[in-house]
C-alpha cells in the first residue's frame, strides 16, 4: 500500500476490478470486446439515422444523441479500464482524475436528463400525433437537448472543484477502477460532510425529477394508448415507446441503488461492480435495444448494408472490365 503523508497527492493509482492475475488477461479480452462493441454500434447508429432521410424526426433526432452521449460515456471509463489489467500500477495524475470525473458526471447527467427529454418526446408523439411535428418543432428539439447539456456541464463542473478542492494527503490508492465520488472521499483528510450532502442533494433532485417526468409522460401515454380501440393500434403505439422504457428502467435503477444511499451504506466492491453496469453494460445495451426493437432501424440498417454491398460489387464489375 502505498501511504502518502502530510503532503497533497499527485497522483493516484487505480486498483481495478480484480488483483488477481489469471483474470486479467480474460477480463481485458472481454470489457476490450464490449467497447468495441460499444463504438461501433453507437457510431453506426449514428450514421444510420443521420444518413436515412426516413429517419429525419424528433424521435431519431434524440436516439442520435443518446447514442452519442452513450460513445463519449463509456470511452472516458473503459479505455483506462483496460489499462489495469495490463499495468501492474495503473497510475493516473491529479489532473487527469479531475478530467475524468468531471466528464464522467457530465455524460452521466447528460443521459439520465436526455432519457427524460425522449420520454416527452414519446408522450407527444402518442397523446397527440397529429401535432407531433409542429409541438416537437425543431427549436423545441434544440432546447430539448441544450438544457441537459448545459446542466449536467455545470453541475460536473460544481462537483469536480468540491471534490479536487479537498486536501488528499492519506493513501493515493482508489479502491475503483476510475476517479468517481464515492471512492476519492474515502482518501480525503478534509470534513467531507458538505460535500456529501451536495452529493445527496444534486443526485436526489436530478434523478428524481427526470423519473418524475418519465413518469407523468408515461401515465399520458398509457392513458392515450388505452383509448386506442384496435388491438393492432396499441400495440404499435406501445412499441414506440417499449425501447425506451426498457433503456430507463435499467439506467434509472442502477444509478438511484449507486447514488441515492448514505456513504455509511456503500461498500466500494458492491459499487464497483453496479459502476461496470452502467459505465461499460448499458452503453453496449442501448444500440441494441434501440435497434433490435425498432423496425426503422433495422429497415434503414439494412438499406445501409445493401447499398454497400452493391456498391462493392459494382466496384468489381468495372475491374474486371477491361
Amino acid at each position: 500500500m502505498a501511504e502518502i503523508n502530510l503532503t497533497q497527492v499527485k497522483e493516484f493509482i487505480l486498483v481495478g476490478l480484480t488483483d488477481r492475475q489469471e483474470l486479467k488477461i480474460p477480463l481485458f479480452l472481454v470489457f476490450l470486446s464490449i467497447y468495441l462493441f460499444t463504438v461501433v454500434g453507437n457510431l453506426g447508429l449514428i450514421l444510420v439515422i443521420r444518413t436515412d432521410e426516413r429517419l429525419n424526426t424528433p424521435m431519431y433526432f434524440f436516439l442520435s444523441n443518446l447514442a452519442f452521449v452513450d460513445f463519449c460515456y463509456a470511452s472516458v471509463i473503459t479505455p483506462k479500464m483496460l489499462g489495469n489489467f495490463l499495468y501492474e500500477q495503473n497510475i493516473i495524475s491529479f489532473n487527469a482524475c479531475a478530467t475524468q470525473l468531471g466528464c464522467f458526471l457530465t455524460f452521466m447527467i447528460s443521459e439520465c436528463l436526455l432519457l427524460a427529454s425522449m420520454a416527452y418526446d414519446r408522450y407527444a408523439a402518442i397523446y397527440n400525433p397529429l401535432l407531433y411535428m409542429v409541438t416537437m418543432s425543431p427549436g423545441v428539439c434544440i432546447q430539448l437537448l441544450a438544457v441537459p447539456y448545459r446542466y449536467s456541464f455545470l453541475m460536473a463542473l460544481f462537483h469536480t472543484i468540491l471534490t479536487f478542492r479537498l486536501s488528499y494527503c492519506h493513501s493515493n490508492i482508489i479502491n475503483h477502477f476510475y476517479c468517481d465520488d464515492m471512492p476519492l472521499l474515502r482518501l480525503t483528510c478534509s470534513d467531507t460532510c458538505l460535500k456529501q450532502l451536495w452529493v445527496l442533494t444534486c443526485a436526489g433532485i436530478t434523478f428524481i425529477s427526470s423519473v418524475l417526468i418519465v413518469f407523468v409522460s408515461y401515465m399520458f401515454i398509457i392513458s392515450a394508448i388505452l383509448r386506442i380501440r384496435s388491438a393492432e393500434g396499441r400495440y404499435k403505439a406501445f412499441s414506440t415507446c417499449s425501447s425506451h422504457m426498457l433503456a430507463v428502467t435499467i439506467f434509472y435503477g442502477t444509478l438511484i441503488f449507486m447514488y441515492l444511499q448514505p456513504s455509511s451504506s456503500h461498500s466500494l466492491d458492491t459499487d464497483k461492480l453496479a459502476s461496470v453496469f452502467y459505465t461499460v453494460i448499458i452503453p453496449m445495451l442501448n444500440p441494441l435495444i434501440y435497434s433490435f426493437r425498432n423496425k426503422d432501424v433495422k429497415d434503414a440498417l439494412k438499406k445501409a448494408i445493401n447499398s454497400r454491398n452493391q456498391a462493392f460489387l459494382l466496384m468489381k464489375v468495372r475491374k474486371r472490365l477491361p
